[in-house]
């Protein structure tokens, strides 16, 4: 399969930054589905250049803004999972010769065969390039989240409001 150079100068410059606060596309990003009227399952997937804290954080930001913008003020996480894709990359090697050479000879064709006699003097320089290995890492998080509109009286709850505000300061996210 060819790539087109178009495609390759698109995709580099995609692939070269973190996956940012977006929903859900080509570089990465969050998504929820509804399970219940209070209950979502929340995901953010991350690129190659995004570290696993950022994505942790990231599901809880979308945790905390999905818990406003369903009409609740807190959330509770009853099931959390993190994980990483692993893969690698190789480049293709290339190899550049430049012959600085005099050749002369002779060739004798018999029926289908051919021998050729040479003479050559000078110098061949052979650079081979490429053939790296990268490892990419991409991290991914979900929460199963519970939304109150009061806080519960038992257990470990986030204040979405509190939340929404740190994360967001913290990356810079405007809202």
């Amino acid at each position: 399969m060819k790539i087109s150079p178009i495609l390759l100068v698109s995709l580099v410059l995609l692939s070269g930054c973190s996956t940012s606060y977006q929903s859900n596309g080509l570089t990465g990003g969050y998504s929820e589905t509804q399970l219940d009227e209070n209950v979502f399952k929340v995901a953010f997937n991350g690129n190659g250049y995004t570290g696993r804290e950022q994505v942790a954080d990231f599901t809880l930001l979308r945790s905390a803004e999905l818990t406003m913008q369903s009409g609740y003020k807190y959330f509770v996480i009853v099931d959390a999972k993190s994980y990483t894709s692993n893969s690698t990359y190789t480049t293709p090697k290339t190899a550049t010769t430049n012959v600085n050479a005099n050749t002369y000879g002779t060739a004798n064709v018999y029926g289908n065969n051919a021998t050729y006699n040479e003479n050559t003097y000078g110098t061949v320089t052979t650079k081979v390039s490429g053939g790296q290995t990268y490892n990419i890492s991409k991290p991914s998080s979900s929460n199963t989240i519970v939304c109150f509109k009061e806080k519960p009286i038992t257990g470990f709850s986030y204040n979405a409001e509190f939340i929404f505000k740190n994360i967001s300061t913290k990356y810079d996210i405007s809202e």
